[in-house]
């Protein structure tokens, strides 16, 4: 049977030592809640007894009291070899009854669960960490002056929350056909699908559109390595190199399966930051169709350029209609109105919108109006020079910061926009190690090999999240480990 390890940084719990209850019983008292209440389930293993006495910060003698007694009441049980691992839970030890074990219960499903580091990433990112390599905008990046008018701007306008119709808010559509029009790409309402994120696209697609056993290309490394949802549709994920041009799509073994597909972002790759040049789109496309290759586009950073605009994109250049092109306000503006979209041939998109309507019923009404009306009111285009501007100085300060500290160390792409730094260090160090090491240090970063099919000597950087200062900190204190991670791998 499976068995996970509960990490020593997912536990956010320390014994009150001013309590009168003995720090052993708070000890013991803490473990059993984590199990009772299913956050530890039975056969996990848990962290060390030296692992545990460092992070309550208690003699060692005290974990092995408060474990022994675990182990004694049948909730722990040791295993030579394995560590401690959960036995027990007590609703079975009340009830006197066979154990209920919830892990039979997780691992049926088909869904497969994040490999550890990104579950800590996930979990991490939202307490008192250092978030290096975070991929969003800074809270004091979001407007809130023009959220607060485009809020006032709707209490008038809205009548209701109830439902929309399958392909998401009309009025929002019509905005995007003419949004869309400005980067000369052609559609109409009948052609957008509003979707929770481009994620929730991506999901979409990865269940109504492409067949179990299939092959999707991606660059590598990509963001989609990440994540695990086209995996979870029994979909075969191949990676394809790329060079400062984009893609090497020529390295493509198009066999004859129709579904197959590949991901792509042009504009300023996550992570590389690397932008796709206009030849390479061009021959891209005349191969896609030559083979019949249907691409996803995800433009997720399209519009956050900094030094000048992107080539334009497949989609716009596309004569075959081959391209489903994704956007997304996540990163343009705010993650949390889960607001995207998916640009397709029409019956592809009613297809979509009939699977969306099964799992959600539409994404949020209020998030489909205040997009609405951020671009029918022309703040979005506002709030993008904004962006843009702040992007370019953070980008050049840390960049500069690089060139000073990090060149006899590592080299790293410029990017023309989006979020990111790709770090590739010039010697061979273990990335696991420094991502531990960093946690240690209260920093939170993404290695390079989360994104990639293979191991890498990389990590992601992101100049947007962070205030610049907190960021060169945190960037020295890395510098610091991997010299130490150099001098030992001499």
């Amino acid at each position: 049977m499976q068995k996970n390890k509960i990490t020593i940084e997912a536990i956010d719990w320390q014994p009150n030592k001013n309590s009168k209850i003995p720090l052993y019983q708070q000890i013991i008292d803490y473990i059993s809640k984590k199990i009772t209440s299913g956050a530890w389930l039975i056969n996990d293993i848990i962290p060390s007894q030296r692992e545990l006495a460092n992070k309550f910060k208690v003699n060692r003698s005290t974990i092995v009291y408060a474990l022994d007694e675990l182990i004694a009441y049948g909730i722990l049980e040791t295993e030579s070899g394995s560590g401690t691992k959960v036995a027990n839970n007590t609703w079975s030890l009340l009830y006197n009854d066979n154990n209920l074990n919830w892990k039979t219960y997780i691992n049926a499903g088909e869904f497969i669960e994040n490999i550890p580091t990104i579950q800590i990433i996930n979990e991490l990112e939202f307490k008192d960490y250092i978030r290096l390599s975070t991929g969003e905008l800074a809270p004091k990046l979001f407007p809130l002056q023009k959220f607060q008018k485009i809020s006032s701007l709707l209490t008038n306008k809205i009548t209701s929350l109830n439902y929309l119709g399958p392909l998401g808010l009309l009025e929002l559509r019509e905005e995007l056909v003419k949004h869309l029009a400005k980067v000369n790409i052609k559609a109409t309402t009948d052609n957008i699908l509003i979707t929770s994120g481009s994620l929730q696209a991506l999901q979409l697609l990865s269940i109504a559109m492409i067949k179990p056993n299939a092959k999707v290309y991606t660059e590598t490394p990509t963001y989609l390595k990440s994540l695990q949802l086209f995996q979870s549709a029994k979909i075969n994920l191949k990676g394809i190199e790329m060079d400062q041009e984009g893609i090497k799509y020529w390295q493509i073994n198009k066999d004859n399966n129709d579904s197959t597909f590949l991901y792509t972002i042009p504009d300023f790759h996550n992570p590389t930051g690397i932008t796709c040049s206009l030849t390479r789109r061009e021959e891209l496309l005349k191969f896609a169709q030559a083979n019949q290759l249907a691409i996803i586009e995800d433009s997720a950073y399209t519009e956050l350029y900094i030094d000048e605009q992107p080539p334009p994109s497949l989609k716009s250049l596309d004569n075959s209609n081959q391209v489903l092109y994704l956007g997304t306000a996540s990163k343009s503006l705010a993650p949390g109105l889960r607001v995207g979209w998916i640009v397709g041939p029409e019956s592809i998109i009613k297809r979509l919108g009939d699977v969306k309507m099964q799992i959600d019923y539409g994404a949020s009404s209020m998030s489909q109006w205040l997009m609405y009306e951020f671009f029918h009111s022309g703040e979005y285009d506002n709030h993008l020079q904004n962006i843009r501007q702040e992007l370019k100085k953070r980008r050049d300060e840390i960049l500069s910061f690089l060139n000073e500290n990090f060149n006899k160390h590592a080299s790293w792409t410029i990017p023309k926009g989006g979020f990111y730094i790709y770090i590739q260090f010039n010697q061979k160090i273990s990335i696991e190690t420094l991502f531990k090491k960093a946690l240690h240090k209260k920093i939170l970063l993404n290695p390079g090999n989360i994104y990639d099919y293979k191991d890498n000597n990389a990590i992601r950087v992101s100049y947007v999240y962070e205030d610049i200062e907190t960021l060169k900190e945190s960037l020295l204190v890395i510098l610091k480990l991997i010299k130490s991670e150099e001098k030992q791998g001499k």
